[in-house]
């Protein structure tokens, strides 16, 4: 059983920035893919950024790339998503996940087998 607990949300002004962090309990989380995802009300919840277990792969959705970055510390059973240049359409609720024994990343919820309570970001204009 892996435990995910992600920090760092709040409230910031467009252009802005936060870090997120997702830390994991158990012995799993070199073993683990991790992705986040956001779920914004009335929408569903859709795909931000992945990791491999290794952290040598990344992969980010058109709407975030070159704006966010995935990172890993694997010793710190921690994995963080760095947001720069926020805009309001990324108010959402942030969610990490994690890929049980399972090297590499995906971009559908459903291929996840952990989750994070979440945590809010809120960006005003």
């Amino acid at each position: 059983q892996v435990q995910l607990v992600e920090s760092g949300g709040g409230l910031v002004q467009a252009g802005g920035s936060l870090r997120l962090s997702c830390t994991a309990s158990g012995r799993t989380f070199s073993s683990s893919a991790m992705g986040w995802f956001r779920q914004a009300p009335g929408k569903e919840r859709e795909f931000v950024a992945a990791i491999s277990r290794s952290g040598g792969s990344t992969y980010y959705a058109d709407s975030v790339k070159g704006r966010f970055t995935i990172s890993r510390n694997n010793a710190k059973n921690t994995v963080y998503l760095q947001m720069n240049s926020l805009k309001p359409e990324d108010t959402a609720v942030y969610y990490c996940a994690a890929r049980s024994m399972t090297a590499d990343w995906a971009t559908t919820p459903s291929r996840y087998d952990y989750w994070g309570q979440g945590t809010q970001v809120t960006v005003s204009s």
